[in-house]
């Protein structure tokens, strides 16, 4: 880990990191495109009433690049996922098609002819192959895929493909479902001379707790969790064993570290295309040029999960629930998921209660070890090491609730857990849930319109 070597601000200022425009489209070679193709139909669902908005991205190497990937591991896994796991198991790619609108899951064997129809779409008006053409799609789940629709977008799409911010930000917007801005961010960085770009963009409001790996099967240790999608481009040249290491790291430091309302999608995905059009010799996990390159990665995507988390489904607060002092990982991980996911949590932040007592039950009832006694709980500001504690050793300390109130009543604070029983940390990325998620979500059965996915 790039921690573990050498700190990553050091890492950012040695290597002349800085942030640049054009997200998808910032490495060279790599074209993308955004249109309306209507895919959801207008007033059929949630979010059609925003007229004609962009449904459907395509992003495009110049060139044969090497790909990696991470998926839900949801055993209900979407059409496209599957299709997406054939192509990163054969290491190359050419082009991703995501669609906004149907989330083509749950949709049996014709779902999946759809996912390869669209590749194979891809394929002939680009001159591809379609083992070259990776399919993402979110929306909702259960509804046949508007293939006439699709294909016709595919194809404007084709015509539409440009360098430069602009087609980047269509693509963006054409992810989107419950989204209320688009979430988009490129870095570039020097080695020996040499330029080099990473950009993103990314999609995610609601249905948000993703839980991904590079197979899609759920490791022991890891928890059960609309859709996040998340696709990065660089033009540096990268070994596929090497980007596929780096990617799952960094996902698991940023994406894996979220969550809106604690389910996981059946449509998760993050891509990364690297098609070396920056002409320096494929790194690997012992080159030194490495490190940059993992720190520029790990950054974009804890950048893009943050945009995702602040723009959650009726967020008001947002919440970074840090534990330290657990006996293991895999405890730190379930007592920080088991708070961060509380209801009565996160309904508590967003009324502005510092209800110490339901995190102390969210604790009690996970599956990690709690001593009571032990327990130490506090609040600090973004980023601060002065924490105001509520809670120490397990009992209520002597600093006034109204001084308690204010240091939760601001938009972002974090939550400061110490179980004392270890060495081990985690830390979440989480909201509060309104009133607002409620409205949203729970439609009306009499207005499709109100229908969410």
């Amino acid at each position: 880990m790039v921690a573990n070597l050498e700190p990553a601000g050091r890492l950012i200022m040695a290597y002349r990191m800085r942030t640049i425009e054009g997200s998808i489209t910032a490495p060279r070679g790599f074209r993308a495109a955004g249109i309306f193709c209507d895919i959801k139909r207008l007033g059929t669902g949630k979010g059609s009433e925003r007229g004609p908005k962009r449904d459907l991205a395509l992003i495009v190497s110049d060139t044969p690049a090497t790909v990696a990937g991470m998926f839900t591991t949801n055993q209900v896994v979407a059409a496209p996922v599957k299709i997406c796991h054939e192509v990163v198991r054969r290491g190359t790619a050419r082009a991703i098609v995501a669609n906004s609108g149907n989330a083509n899951a749950c949709t049996g064997r014709q779902g999946l002819a759809d996912a390869r129809a669209m590749a194979r779409e891809v394929a002939r008006v680009l001159g591809l192959r379609p083992q070259e053409v990776l399919v993402a799609s979110t929306g909702r789940i259960g509804v046949p895929m508007p293939m006439e629709q699709v294909r016709a977008g595919i194809q404007a799409a084709a015509r539409e493909l440009a360098h430069g911010p602009q087609a980047a930000a269509a693509a963006a917007e054409a992810i989107m479902t419950s989204d209320t801005r688009p979430k988009q961010i490129a870095r570039e960085w020097e080695w020996k001379g040499r330029v080099f770009r990473l950009g993103g963009i990314a999609k995610g409001a609601g249905m948000i707790h993703p839980g991904m790996s590079p197979t899609g099967r759920r490791p022991a240790s890891m928890p059960r969790h609309a859709t996040m999608l998340a696709f990065l481009t660089t033009d540096a040249a990268v070994d596929r064993r090497s980007l596929q290491m780096a990617l799952t790291e960094a996902v698991a430091g940023s994406f894996n570290r979220i969550t809106v309302d604690g389910d996981m999608s059946t449509n998760d995905t993050v891509l990364l295309l690297a098609n070396g059009c920056a002409q320096n010799e494929p790194w690997n996990i012992k080159s030194r040029a490495f490190l940059a390159f993992e720190t520029a990665l790990q950054q974009t995507c804890l950048d893009l999960a943050q945009m995702i988390v602040r723009d959650g489904e009726g967020v008001h607060r947002v919440v970074t629930v840090r534990v330290f002092g657990a006996r293991n990982q895999r405890e730190a991980d379930v007592a920080a998921r088991s708070v961060a996911n509380s209801p009565l949590v996160k309904t508590s932040w967003h009324g502005g209660d510092p209800n110490w007592g339901r995190i102390m039950d969210a604790l009690g009832y996970s599956s990690a070890r709690i001593v009571e006694e032990k327990v130490d709980i506090g609040y600090a500001a973004p980023g601060s090491t002065n924490v105001l504690w509520c809670l120490r050793r397990g009992r209520p300390t002597n600093v006034p609730f109204k001084k308690l109130c204010e240091a939760v009543a601001p938009l972002q604070f974090e939550l400061h857990i110490r179980l004392n029983l270890g060495h081990a940390s985690a830390v979440m990325y989480a909201t509060d849930l309104t009133e607002a998620y409620v409205e949203f979500n729970k439609g009306d059965v009499s207005d499709p319109a109100s229908l969410g996915g």
